[in-house]
């Protein structure tokens, strides 16, 4: 892949690109950063097309005859959904991302980059995690079925790839947070849950904010809007059969991102640990060499992208 840095591999100019997902955290900023550029952005709403339709994903294709794909859809959850509706999240995500794909193909689409997810990894993968390490051990069991769909996805890209010569593509983000978080504490994911448990301790007056765990497990994080930044320099500039990670190239441990989500939300008191709560992986860290060597950077910090996402709370989700 010589010459990344000096020309574009596909151009966005005067093309319709599908934003499929386009409600989601992801997809939406998927959307907001495609506003940028030089096309016309279409989407479909779950009242609109149900992407688990074979045969109305293939006929919305053929009408609305899109360039390019993003597919961000899926259908996703915490590790108690995972293991609540097994079937659920195997089925609905293979179903998404091979009607999607194939109905891609078969409409002449130039170039489609799908979406996957860092769960796709082995529990146990080497540290920071190369592309490579895909397939190389066990899953994480508490949301294997998840991951299987997501494998599956990016093969399936491939597979079109090495077979019909399509230009589809993948990515692999690592975890993200931001504007169209989930903060429900009940599915959400860490930054969210901190962001809301800080909240409502300062609401309430609170005289610490309690964590599960030890707080020494490091974790990376990855603003949706770098994310979305990322996928859109990967569809314009990459052009091959191998899946890309997209992350920020460091980690924190849980009680530093829960003392910089406390400076955020202005709540002053104390943190404290319940030890007897497990801590899970020690570590979970992608490497990012492949997109750097492109050329491609995360610009949004963790502490500006806390305050971003806490305002964003405050204007969408806290209760007035």
């Amino acid at each position: 892949m010589t010459g990344l840095r000096d020309r574009a591999v596909y151009s966005l100019s005067g093309k319709r690109v599908f934003v499929a997902g386009h409600r989601g955290m992801a997809g939406s900023a998927v959307a907001r950063r495609l506003a940028s550029e030089d096309c016309e952005i279409l989407t479909a709403g779950r009242e609109t097309l149900d992407l688990k339709d074979q045969r109305a994903v293939r006929d919305w294709f053929g009408a609305e005859r899109p360039d390019a794909v993003v597919l961000a859809a899926a259908k996703a959850g915490g590790i108690l959904a995972n293991d609540t509706y097994p079937a659920d999240f195997l089925y609905d995500n293979l179903m998404i991302e091979a009607n999607v794909i194939e109905a891609a193909f078969r409409t002449g689409v130039e170039k489609l980059l799908f979406l996957g997810s860092s769960c796709i990894y082995p529990k146990f993968a080497p540290q920071p995690i190369p592309e490579d390490a895909l397939l190389t051990g066990a899953l994480e069991p508490t949301n294997e079925w998840y991951a299987i769909a997501k494998i599956a996805g990016l093969k399936l890209c491939e597979a079109y790839r090495r077979q019909h010569g399509a230009d589809f593509i993948s990515a692999m983000p690592t975890n993200l947070y931001g504007p169209g978080d989930n903060f429900d504490l009940e599915t959400s994911h860490v930054i969210p849950a901190l962001i809301r448990k800080a909240h409502e301790a300062k609401k309430r007056g609170d005289r610490a904010l309690v964590i599960w765990g030890t707080g020494t497990p490091r974790r990376e994080f990855l603003h949706v809007d770098d994310c979305a930044d990322a996928l859109v320099f990967l569809l314009k500039n990459y052009s091959g059969a191998g899946h890309v990670n997209v992350g920020s190239g460091s980690d924190v441990t849980i009680a530093e991102l829960a003392r910089l989500v406390m400076e955020a939300v202005g709540f002053e008191g104390a943190l404290e640990f319940d030890r007897s709560k497990p801590d899970g992986t020690p570590r979970k860290l992608m490497s990012g060499e492949k997109l750097a060597a492109m050329g491609w950077r995360a610009k949004v910090g963790l502490k500006d992208g806390l305050e971003d996402a806490y305002a964003w709370f405050l204007g969408n989700v806290a209760e007035k």
